[in-house]
């Protein structure tokens, strides 16, 4: 049984250390590919066998490293330019734990309650955002719409679909190929504050667009 708290002490080192010093591009590859070795030494510990252990850090590392999208150069640049664009604002921008860009872009900037066009004031940030697109023919985009609770799911589930299209709509003028995208509607399910106010809500009432590198 000793060995195999050697195998786990070190396992879980490895994981907490090994991306200590990379750069932010190779953390982004490399933390998938070290948690995944994790798991994949750990059962095969647990399962008693010390071949078991190696075997299962190389597939795990596999798995892990597929699991998260590429963070490049280009992508960073995107991140930087968007943060830029949107200095000052409520919107903001931040890469996730999986390597994708994500803009966040409250009521103030997107819907007024019950509506789908977007405000005036969201325009040049969608217009910065076409250009980052232009420039960057590789990433894909996902546009997430989502309202507060105001009304039911019969409005609030269809409503977060047209704002998640009404968004797209916008890029496309703008010359981002169409095929580039796909939009989802959450309704009111995923708030970020709780709906007891009017300042909260209208942060609930937003749509979150998502860039990754296939």
């Amino acid at each position: 049984m000793h060995y195999k708290s050697i195998i786990l002490t070190t396992t879980l080192t490895l994981t907490l250390g090994g991306c200590a010093g990379m750069s932010e591009t190779q953390q982004g590859t490399g933390q998938g590919a070290l948690l995944g070795a994790s798991a994949g030494a750990i059962i095969g510990v647990l399962a008693g066998d010390g071949k078991g252990a190696a075997i299962g850090a190389g597939v795990g590392a596999g798995v892990g490293a597929a699991a998260g999208y590429a963070w490049s150069q280009r992508m960073e640049e995107q991140k930087r330019q968007m943060q830029a664009s949107t200095a000052g604002t409520n919107i903001s921008v931040s890469r996730t734990q999986d390597n994708r860009l994500k803009v966040n872009i409250p009521s103030d900037h997107s819907f007024d309650t019950g509506r789908a066009e977007i405000k005036n004031n969201m325009r040049p940030v969608l217009d910065s955002f076409a250009e980052s697109m232009v420039q960057n023919s590789s990433t894909m985009v996902v546009i997430v719409g989502h309202t507060d609770d105001s009304g039911n799911d019969t409005i609030n589930n269809p409503l977060s679909v047209d704002r998640a299209a009404s968004t797209r709509d916008y890029l496309v003028r703008q010359g981002v190929p169409s095929n580039r995208f796909s939009i989802e509607g959450h309704g009111s399910y995923e708030p970020v504050a709780v709906n007891n106010s009017a300042r909260n809500r209208a942060q609930n009432r937003r749509v979150e667009i998502f860039v990754f590198e296939q």
